[in-house]
Parts: structure tokens; C-alpha cells; sequence
């Protein structure tokens, strides 16, 4: 089995790098001086206790790659460019590739699924840094993180339970904990709940999280979630699955400085995910009658970060709620 690692940036490269390093077989696709970097100088995976360089095939395009038999491809980009990455894909990859989801958000798998017969969503739990090109960062130590997997829409018989046990026994085996479950997407959902932190991170800045816009987002996102009796697992199996297994260690004395949309932000990228974790709750609630005007907020706000090349952390708490007031 190749695993084909599209999308090395922070959770990808982390992913591809850890699996390079435990023997096995793989293929990164990255794009510019990212791409450029690790040609030339191998991928550096950087974590608490140890900096290693590991030198994989890396391609910019899936085309680059002849995919086949026995390639599993991992897409490890943002929700964002899923789209752009599934037309490249499709247009060399048979469409009984095996695809797995390795993503934040829940629009993912079903955009796959159009293309491909095989897909797979997978909660990640991988706490990761991506700000210098060639470079990736693990902030849990001696385990990397938590990577459950598990077939889309759900198991359809005995034919995927192997593959996702097999997926799961390699992540396992590169410091990356995975179970194979069956009801993945409600691990997802609950994954969905706590990325809606990301865009306060992103708008606020980090230390704004864990208060008051943290409380009102996640009301906002429960409430939207049972409007659409969408099941998801409870905070406290999520807890108690993560249990020691994520444990945050600073890098060289410095700690991680954002979440994924801040570090969007912080590289000047020109887009953000909240569209597709806030703005899953967004139109949840415009479809089932449910206000949600601090995701809202928020939504608007990262996205006008995200295209005018603003820094993280520029709004205070009291714009956002103002513009959610003004809003509703």
C-alpha cells in the first residue's frame, strides 16, 4: 500500500512524514516553495523531542504520480481548495481509488464520494504547525495525535472493514493512534463543534477562545445540530478518547502560536476555512429556523481577514458581538 499524502502542509506533512519514518510507502503532492523545499532539502518533521528529515517522492500534482492499484491518496488540504484538489484527482485517478478524508469539517466526504466509490473520513486530533516552507511542527509528544477513521457514509459490509482496519494498523504504527469505527461522522460532528473555536482564534486571537464567543458558538452549534438530529458523540467520549493520548509540549520553549486559521492568516494564504466549520453552522441554522448571528459574525469577519491579507487577532470580543447584534 502507497499512501499518497495530498496536501502536506501541517496535518499532511506531519501525517506523510510519520509514515515515511515507520517504513512505510509514500508520496507527498504540495505546491510552491513548500514543494520547492522539500525536493531540495527532504521534509523536516519537527516535535518536543526530536527533529527528523525525511526525503519522500513529492509531486505537485497527482498526474506527476501514475496512480493505481494499491495507492490509497489522503487529502490533507483544507475544505477550501477539496474541490479544486478532487478535479485533479479524478482526472488520473481510477474511481476505485481508495480516498480518505484527513480534514476538519463535514463537506469532505460527500464531495469525494461523487468521484469516488471508496472514501473514508477520519477525525483528526493532531495538533500541528505549518508556517515555514519544508517545515512541519507536532505539538503532542510521544504521541503525534489521533487519527480514527472510518468508511463513508458508514460501513456497507465486509469488503471496507478490512481497508479501514488496515488504514487504521499503519496510522497506529507511526505514533498516530486510529481506531476503525463505523459511525466515523459522529466523531466528525463533535470534531465540528470544537473547530468552531478556530475563527475566534484567528479574529481574537488565541487567548479569546476559551471564553465568552467559545461558550456562545458552541451553544449556537449544539443547538443547530439537534435542530437537524445530526448524532454526534458526547464531550465526554470525545474527552475520555483523547484521554493522555494528546499531550501539548511547547517546541524549543516555544508553544504553538494558533490553530489552523490563524496560522492561515499568519502565512497570508488569501482564504480560511470558516466558511466550512462556522458556516457548517450557519446553514444548518438558516435551514432549520436556528439564529446563529456569533458564528455569523465570525464567519464574515475571518473571511474579511483572510482576503485583505489582514493579521490574526485584529477584532476584539466586542466587535464581534456587535456585529452579530447588528446582524440579527
Amino acid at each position: 500500500m502507497r499512501f499518497v499524502i495530498f496536501g502536506a502542509g501541517a496535518v499532511g506533512g506531519v501525517l506523510g512524514g510519520r509514515l515515511a519514518q515507520h517504513g512505510h510507502d509514500v508520496a507527498l503532492i504540495a505546491r510552491g516553495a513548500h514543494l520547492e523545499a522539500i525536493r531540495s532539502n527532504g521534509l523536516r518533521v519537527e516535535d518536543p523531542d526530536d527533529s527528523v528529515v525525511v526525503r519522500v517522492p513529492c509531486a505537485g500534482s497527482p498526474a506527476e504520480l501514475e496512480l493505481g492499484v494499491g495507492d490509497v491518496v489522503l487529502l490533507a488540504m483544507k475544505s477550501q481548495h477539496t474541490a479544486t484538489a478532487l478535479d485533479a484527482l479524478a482526472a488520473t485517478a481510477p474511481p476505485s481509488t481508495p480516498v480518505v478524508c484527513v480534514q476538519n469539517a463535514v463537506v469532505n466526504e460527500s464531495m469525494a464520494l461523487r468521484r469516488f466509490a471508496n472514501v473514508f473520513g477520519v477525525a483528526v486530533m493532531l495538533p500541528t504547525q505549518f508556517l515555514e516552507p519544508g517545515v512541519v511542527q507536532a505539538y503532542s509528544a510521544p504521541t503525534s495525535g489521533l487519527l480514527d477513521i472510518g468508511r463513508f457514509p458508514g460501513d456497507r459490509g465486509a469488503v471496507a472493514e478490512p481497508l479501514a482496519a488496515s488504514i487504521a494498523a499503519a496510522f497506529t504504527s507511526a505514533r498516530l493512534p486510529s481506531d476503525a469505527r463505523a459511525d466515523i461522522m459522529a466523531w466528525k460532528y463533535r470534531k465540528l463543534i470544537t473547530n468552531l473555536g478556530n475563527a475566534i482564534e484567528a479574529v481574537c486571537g488565541p487567548a479569546v477562545r476559551a471564553g465568552r464567543l467559545g461558550d456562545l458558538v458552541t451553544a449556537e452549534g449544539e443547538e443547530c445540530l439537534d435542530a437537524a438530529g445530526i448524532d454526534r458523540v458526547s464531550v465526554e467520549a470525545d474527552r475520555d478518547r483523547r484521554s493522555d493520548l494528546i499531550t501539548w509540549r511547547p517546541i524549543g520553549g516555544v508553544r504553538r502560536s494558533g490553530g489552523s486559521s490563524w496560522q492561515s492568516l499568519a502565512r497570508g494564504t488569501g482564504d480560511i476555512e470558516t466558511d466550512y466549520l462556522n458556516g457548517e453552522i450557519v446553514l444548518l441554522g438558516r435551514r432549520h429556523g436556528v439564529a446563529t448571528p456569533v458564528n455569523a459574525a465570525l464567519q464574515q469577519l475571518a473571511r474579511r481577514l483572510a482576503t485583505t491579507n489582514g493579521r490574526p487577532g485584529t477584532y476584539s470580543e466586542d466587535d464581534v458581538l456587535t456585529l452579530a447584534d447588528y446582524r440579527y
